[in-house]
């Protein structure tokens, strides 16, 4: 008998969502109309002066290895854009381009965690940061988090948390799947909290960009020796490009490019000459505009889903999700989800992905639809509920 698999392999969790995705593709090839709330991708297709770059950089040939820290240009101009968008000076020497946000994710676990060491999460929070930290055999320490907190880490909560193997914290603002921000004097409170128990902190700004009614804070305005994990997916729209960026204290940089090499050599080179197209200001128009139409649809879906008695107690500020609480409804999250999707064919995440706090008491809904399409599917779940609780 062959040996079994490794440990870590086992015990990493697979994302449920993707058994309710591969039956929601197994409905819409059978011919049923499904409306997808459940994958974090926004339905814009990449804006088109990035596109052009793209294949402009292919048309050159510029399909070879680039450095392991990614192309010079571009990390200047990410530095430019952290000048103009939050008023601080990053030298780009400080900045790793990455395969996507989770190549950035990667390299910091790597560098930060040692084996049976851990970081402070907030719980609900995205899958995979717990994931990654298995990967390189630390831990996650999930801390619960609710409504009274915005459901994110405080500098009182990791006073109350912290023990002798935790060596940092992971925070996200905006968050998946909460959408909620960490605003600067919080952003300043977890890091004074942090340096004085010798941790790292490690903030997930991969949302950027997509705020409403309010700018986010970098943690660079009042933390220079923070990791900043970012992307190119969400705000730029670059999901299948998979490129991203890691933000580093100086001291770091060596060792981290030290691992790049080894872990990935580079991010894909013509990405990267596309991405710098991101920065020009017709493709920022773009951008903006498509920001703006999220804003129209969270702000139709957030009041639709409490008036059919979804609980949503904090309003999101950022990203592109809605974390509803329905024990009012009775049942749990995954046979809820799948009643939607079996009768009315809305497809929507369960808490479960998420982490253990209340998850089974909770789903995620995503409006990367449209607005007429969001309104077919509040129209669908009303009449669901009705025969989910009849």
């Amino acid at each position: 008998m062959p040996q079994p698999y490794s440990a870590r392999s086992r015990a990493i969790e697979p994302f449920h969502v993707m058994a309710l995705l591969a039956r929601a593709n197994e409905l819409q090839a059978a011919g049923h109309d499904v409306i997808h709330l459940e994958i974090g991708e926004p339905d814009f297709t990449t804006a088109e002066p990035i596109i052009k770059a793209g294949q402009a950089a292919l048309a050159a040939g510029k399909t070879r290895y680039t450095a392991a820290r990614g192309l010079p240009e571009l990390r200047e101009a990410i530095a430019g854009f952290y000048a103009q968008r939050y008023g601080v000076h990053v030298d780009p020497g400080r900045i790793l381009i990455t395969p996507g946000g989770s190549g950035a994710l990667l390299l910091a676990a790597s560098l930060l965690v040692d084996p049976g060491k851990h970081w402070l999460l907030a719980d609900p929070g995205y899958p995979c940061n717990r994931h990654f930290l298995r990967l390189v055999e630390g831990a996650a320490q999930l801390v619960p988090v609710g409504p009274e907190v915005r459901y994110q880490l405080t500098a009182d909560l990791v006073a109350q948390h912290w023990n002798e193997d935790s060596v940092g914290a992971l925070v996200a603002s905006p968050a998946n799947p909460t959408g909620t921000l960490l605003h600067r004097d919080e952003l300043a409170a977890l890091a004074a909290s942090l340096k004085a128990r010798d941790g790292h902190l490690v903030v997930d700004e991969i949302y950027h960009g997509l705020t409403y009614g309010t700018e986010a804070s970098s943690v660079l305005e009042v933390d220079d020796d923070a990791f900043v994990l970012n992307s190119f997916s969400k705000y730029f729209g670059m999901t299948g490009w998979r490129l991203g960026w890691l933000v580093a204290p100086e001291a770091a940089v060596a060792d981290l490019e030290k691992l790049a090499q080894n872990l990935y050599i580079s991010a894909p080179s013509m990405a990267q000459t596309a991405a710098l197209a991101c920065f020009e200001p017709q493709t920022l128009a773009i951008l903006e505009q498509r920001r703006a139409e999220f804003a129209r649809r969270r702000d139709f879906l957030l009041p639709a889903l409490r008036h059919l008695g979804f609980n949503i107690a904090v309003e999101p500020e950022g990203a592109f999700y809605l974390y509803a609480d329905i024990s009012t409804f009775g049942g749990d999250a995954f046979a809820f989800c799948h009643h939607f999707l079996e009768t009315e064919h809305v497809a929507f995440t369960p808490g479960l992905d998420f982490g253990r706090y209340r998850a089974g008491h909770h789903v995620r809904f995503a409006y990367t639809q449209n607005l007429s399409r969001l309104e077919e599917a509040v129209t669908r779940i009303a009449r669901g509920l009705r025969s989910w609780q009849g």
